[in-house]
């Protein structure tokens, strides 16, 4: 008898306590018009009728399998499980109070399979509430990899590294997967650690493939993801992958440049001197090419101008359509 061969791509969810929302996620990735994959779905210890709902499916659909926890052990365990689970070439993340649209997987698959050299690839999301009907804004994430590393360091929207992630499993295996001991925070110490110790290459699709649901049990409407003082924790935790001291200040600027606070002009200057430092730290560590230093010196200035005085924009505009710079 032929052995049956493995799926192209390994669909990893986990679910906890979400039987208000796991059938749709279910759905819109048994949809999806790319349909070489396995669903493996952890249950990470529910309490609610979780378990049920995503058993009916396993029951209906053979690619749909079901890894039942006792106990409740976090996100980033049962994204492991599921990993240690799969046998594909590409792993894809889904969460269970999510949707991915119809065209997300054969559009993050093609992209992996035309190059080779980069090692995962996130997507554009929307926002919605619980119940779908109501956008709450758009997640636009920048394409090319040096401004994705850019804006992960700045804390600017980066990645999809949570549900859009689709990686190769080889790369998330050499770090050690998921760090099971953070409850909050996992997504971007993974993406730090990829990139420090695989030079991993990042990328982004630039349509929107993925739906985002806010409500108030899940961890994107906590207050350790939308803002707060621990927000500063996160991106001192970054910077200090590359940089033996932090200053306070630093933080500082780069929260006020992030949320377009207007800067005078000794905290332009100085905010200035932080990025220029970010970008030849990120070069000189390899972690970005030394070609991408006009992208990102462009991408420096167009931040500073946002926050600068509203007479200095007008200038800067004025200037740029004059003399083309």
């Amino acid at each position: 008898m032929a052995c049956k061969l493995a799926p192209l791509v390994s669909v990893v969810m986990p679910v906890y306590n979400s039987e208000e929302y796991v059938a749709e996620a279910i759905e819109s990735v048994l949809g999806q018009t790319f349909s070489d994959f396995e669903f493996i779905i952890v249950d990470d210890g529910s309490q609610d009728r979780s378990p049920e709902i995503i058993r009916e499916y396993e029951r209906r659909d053979e690619r749909v399998r079901l890894l039942r926890q006792e106990s409740n052990r976090g996100v980033s365990f049962a994204r492991n499980r599921g990993i240690d689970a799969s046998g594909s070439d590409i792993v894809a993340f889904m969460d269970s109070d999510d949707v991915s649209l119809p065209a997300r997987l054969e559009q993050q698959v093609r992209f992996l399979q035309d190059n080779p050299e980069i090692g995962a690839v996130g997507i554009c999301t929307k926002a919605v509430n619980h119940d779908l009907t109501t956008s709450l804004g758009a997640d636009i994430v920048p394409p090319q990899h040096a401004r994705i590393v850019f804006n992960q360091f700045t804390d600017f929207p980066s990645f999809v590294v949570g549900g859009g992630l689709m990686i190769r499993p080889e790369k998330l295996r050499a770090v050690g997967g998921w760090n099971e001991s953070l409850r909050y925070g996992e997504e971007a110490d993974l993406f730090v650690r990829l990139l420090l110790q695989t030079r991993i290459r990042y990328a982004n699709l630039s349509e929107i493939l993925y739906v985002q649901r806010l409500h108030d049990s899940n961890k994107s409407s906590s207050p350790e993801k939308v803002g707060g003082r621990k927000n500063n924790v996160w991106l001192r935790r970054r910077l200090e992958f590359l940089w033996d001291e932090v200053t306070d200040d630093t933080l500082t600027r780069f929260r006020c440049l992030q949320q377009k606070q207007k800067l005078n002009w000794s905290e332009r200057r100085a905010t200035k001197a932080d990025l220029n430092r970010l970008i030849e730290t990120l070069i000189e560590r390899q972690l970005v090419d030394p070609s991408d230093r006009p992208l990102l010196v462009a991408d420096m200035n167009r931040r500073l101008e946002q926050s600068s005085p509203r007479l200095w924009q007008m200038f800067c505009h004025w200037r740029r359509h004059r003399f083309g710079r």
